[in-house]
């Protein structure tokens, strides 16, 4: 029986995946100075701001904002009128400590505190993990989500070395893959959306994308004359990234996990993970 799936992704530019890396990044340099650091960083972006809220509880000292600005640099804004500039945006850091009471069952685990011989790290909150893995593709992801990230990663690549370099960091990419059975036979459907510069034809943009990012990310085999095509569908997309839309952190676990294709836990995978829960 034949079926269809699909799933979306992301590039690096999109205001909630700028906020994961910017989270991230934080943590990763929290973990440099202090391999215990306790870090839930919380970022929030919008029209020229960036909040950086939380609780951080560590022996190193990050300068955050310098961590903010380089993070919103490599990922290429650089234009406060059309989407954020890592020179002119305005950083707000409200972070605090760890709470002491969630500290407490941090500290030392229930088995630990009763006197038993285990003796392990406790637990600040409690959380549902699932693990899926399939054989569609060579990473065990299904196939639709692993497309659309091959999309969405070659969007950010094409832009970065110049290929089409009217391409600005903001996209989205949806993908649907036809099963036939439980195997995928082909792709129906692929909807990209990418934000651009001013003054570029559209007919231009949808021949590039299709020549340097489509083809060169999909393989051939699953494209055929009957796959529908949908690039910049409104015609527009020069206004993006957190101008255009807003951003927050854990707002993409579909992305982030299988792309609805099997269950996921209710949080975001990255910046909480070190020692608070």
């Amino acid at each position: 029986m034949k079926k269809l799936f699909t799933s979306e992704s992301v590039t690096e530019g999109h205001p909630d995946k700028l906020c994961d890396y910017i989270s991230d990044s934080i943590l990763d340099e929290y973990l440099k100075l202090d391999p215990n650091s306790r870090v839930a960083c919380e970022t929030v972006v919008g029209k020229g701001q960036v909040l950086i809220t939380g609780e951080i509880t560590s022996k190193g000292n990050v300068n955050i904002d310098s961590v903010v600005r380089n993070v919103i640099k490599e990922v290429g804004y650089d234009n406060e009128e059309k989407d954020i500039d890592y020179r002119t945006c305005n950083i707000i850091i409200n972070t605090s400590k760890q709470s002491p009471d969630i500290a407490l069952g941090v500290d030392k685990s229930l088995e630990e505190k009763q006197g038993q011989s285990i003796i392990s790290e406790g637990a600040g909150d409690q959380g549902l993990m699932f693990g899926f893995a399939c054989n569609e593709t060579e990473t065990l992801l299904p196939m639709p989500i692993y497309l659309a990230h091959k999309l969405s990663k070659k969007l950010a690549d094409v832009r970065k070395n110049g290929t089409i370099n009217y391409l600005r960091p903001d996209g989205k990419v949806q993908i649907t893959v036809e099963y036939d059975g439980d195997k995928p036979v082909r792709i129906d459907t692929i909807v990209l959306s990418t934000q651009h510069i001013e003054d570029i034809d559209l007919e231009d943009l949808r021949k590039d994308v299709k020549e340097y990012v489509i083809y060169k990310a999909i393989p051939k085999e699953l494209l055929d004359e009957k796959t529908r095509y949908y690039i910049n569908p409104t015609g527009r997309f020069v206004i993006g990234g957190p101008l255009g839309d807003s951003g927050l952190t854990g707002r993409k676990i579909i992305v982030d996990t299988y792309g609805g294709y099997s269950r996921h836990r209710r949080r975001s995978f990255f910046w909480k993970r070190c020692n608070q829960s």
